[in-house]
């Protein structure tokens, strides 16, 4: 979080002692963004509901399926669950988001549950509340349209905590952040940003969204024009687009949205100096959404943002058959039971793992990344034996073992060798060789998928214990380095950012082409090479054979059998004169990683 330190303090101190909350402030001031932070942080589930006038009852408690009432009766099978009684079950936050757009019919229903704890269903019975049930809403108390008044009966329920607009120094590194890159005009859209909320004749100003929002489009501009910096017109087109549409003007003032605009621009413009060069700045995106390389401080950005996106203990119990008995409480990992599953069907473990290590369960997170690291590296280290390939005579300087080489030594020398640096020997050396891993991570890798990447970079990290130099990178619309070529991390700690990832997205071969390409660039090996371990059906981008360049040998591992993938994946591996390997499987992985480093 950017700021809001107080009000993150006093959320917290309130959902820990049992109390509902309200939240109030304009829009875009990080009232879900908070909520979701907190509720990460203590491993709290999160049931989201949009407030708004078709909320009745029966949508927010639930209701009974007319077909199946018809064909068995009203029975509890037939009774589908709205969001207030899972959030009750579940002992989750219950998240209403525009609580003064919510019905008074639904609020009544609200009142219940907040004063005693449960709420009675016609012909299912009493629900109550799991001990960590809490309501908490959120409202913009600036807007009047489609809003009514919140009964005193609802907020003498309930804490009501202020969250303002940040300051703007905070504002300048949201927009940072939430942009992805450095801009040097980001404080001007920030100012302009700020003045809309000033304005006499404006009644709602813009978020610190406008400002966001400015900063992306005048850099796509930029580009697209082929500007060395943002021209004033760039600047201003840009700041029209993502202002005008955000402010609503007091109802008396006849002018239009954009007229305000560009009188507070020519106002703010000349007051506000560029950011000088910071020496860390990325590129902007490119205009066609073709997707960057992140690398350092915003590939950990990436990887905490990911990180953020968590699954509930009811979530995992029906996407995985085996959940209760792997984690039959909160909190509560049975590793024998894990053990057992694996020994039945390792695959569908590994995958399950993967599941664990994003729950929303912050005491079963923990306790799953840390198994994780375990059974990942211990499969790898299993799985993959890297033979250390031919070897042949090579001279090196100073070197401790080996036959001295006479003329080498006095043409290093001059003649007349003085200290042990100037001597040369012969031995038996393996070739050197550097390897760059590329693991998919867009939608195609749900499930299964990760652990399979997650296996796969743990085999890379123990590969360079031997002589292989190798880097790591996920990608699916953007490139993620996990890492450097050259750099050696523990197996542990790649798996660790594995499990932060999430699978989703498209998939841009092409870029993860280009980016293993200036990953091996830095090596220094004599044998250079790519493995890609993907379903090799790009989905973004450009055409990945034309990506190939810099890339001495590139292997495919193919995660799907699908014929139309692994015909796209022998095509990209033959171009480049590696082989092709099917890796739908953990045993297959470790076979498939073992012959290509080999």
């Amino acid at each position: 979080m950017v700021g809001l330190r107080r009000e993150a303090e006093v959320l917290s101190v309130a959902l820990e002692a049992g109390r509902h909350l309200v939240l109030e402030g304009p829009p875009g001031t990080g009232k879900s963004t908070l909520l979701r932070t907190v509720a990460e942080e203590a491993g709290v589930g999160l049931v989201f509901v949009e407030g708004n006038a078709e909320l009745t009852p029966a949508r927010l408690v639930g209701h009974h399926d007319p077909s199946l009432v018809l064909e068995a009766g009203y029975r509890p099978e037939a009774f589908v669950e709205g969001p207030l009684l899972w959030a009750m079950r579940e002992g989750s936050l219950l998240y209403v988001e525009e609580l003064n757009r919510v019905p008074e019919e639904t609020l009544n229903v609200l009142i219940t549950a907040l004063a005693e704890g449960e709420v009675h269903v016609p012909r299912v019975g009493m629900v109550r509340a799991a001990p960590g049930f809490r309501l908490v809403a959120a409202m913009n108390p600036f807007d009047a349209v489609g809003t009514a008044r919140i009964g005193q009966a609802i907020y003498d329920r309930m804490c009501r905590i202020v969250i303002p607009y940040q300051d703007e120094a905070a504002e300048r590194k949201i927009v940072r952040l939430g942009a992805g890159f450095e801009f040097p005009h980001a404080g001007l859209a920030v100012a302009i940003g700020r003045a809309t909320r000033r304005h006499g004749e404006v009644r709602l100003g813009s978020s610190v969204r406008g400002a966001i929002d400015m900063v992306i489009l005048a850099a796509g501009l930029q580009q697209l024009r082929n500007e060395p910096d943002a021209t004033r017109e760039t600047l201003l087109d840009a700041a029209l687009a993502a202002f005008s549409g955000r402010i609503r003007l007091d109802e008396s003032v006849d002018r239009r949205p954009e007229d305000v605009i560009r009188e507070i621009f020519d106002r703010v413009f000349d007051t506000v100096d560029p950011a000088p060069p910071t020496g860390s700045t990325s590129p902007p995106p490119a205009p066609d959404g073709s997707g960057r390389t992140l690398q350092g401080p915003e590939a950990a950005r990436a990887l905490r943002e990911g990180a953020r996106r968590t699954r509930s203990r009811k979530q995992l119990a029906a996407s995985n058959p085996d959940f209760d008995a792997v984690s039959p409480s909160v909190g509560v990992l049975d590793e024998a039971a894990f053990e057992e599953l694996s020994r039945r069907d390792p695959d569908l473990a590994a995958a399950l793992l993967c599941e664990l290590a994003a729950a929303t369960d912050r005491e079963l997170r923990t306790r799953a990344r840390r198994l994780a690291a375990r059974v990942f590296v211990r499969l790898a280290r299993k799985g993959t034996r890297i033979r250390r390939g031919y070897r042949r005579l090579a001279s090196e300087p100073s070197a401790v073992d080996g036959d001295l080489d006479l003329e080498r030594t006095l043409e290093r020398a001059g003649g007349r060798p003085r200290q042990t640096s100037d001597f040369v020997v012969r031995s038996w050396v393996s070739a050197s060789r550097a390897a760059c891993l590329l693991v998919d991570q867009s939608g195609s890798m749900r499930g299964q998928g990760m652990a399979l990447a997650a296996i796969a970079a743990a085999s890379v990290a123990l590969a360079t214990e031997g002589r292989v130099e190798c880097s790591v990178i996920a990608f699916n619309r953007d490139a993620v380095v996990l890492q450097r070529q050259g750099q050696r991390r523990p197996a542990e700690d790649l798996v660790g950012d594995v499990l932060r990832l999430r699978a989703g997205g498209t998939t841009n071969l092409e870029l993860a082409l280009r980016a293993a390409a200036a990953q091996l660039a830095n090596a220094s090996a004599s044998e250079q090479l790519a493995i890609l371990m993907s379903d090799c059906l790009p989905t973004a981008g450009g055409d990945p054979m034309s990506a190939l360049t810099g890339i001495g040998t590139l292997h495919v591992l193919g995660t799907s059998p699908e014929p139309e993938s692994v015909a796209a994946g022998r095509a990209l591996a033959s171009r480049a004169g590696g082989r092709y390997l099917p890796a739908a499987t953990l045993a297959q992985v470790g076979t498939g990683l073992a012959a290509v480093l080999a």
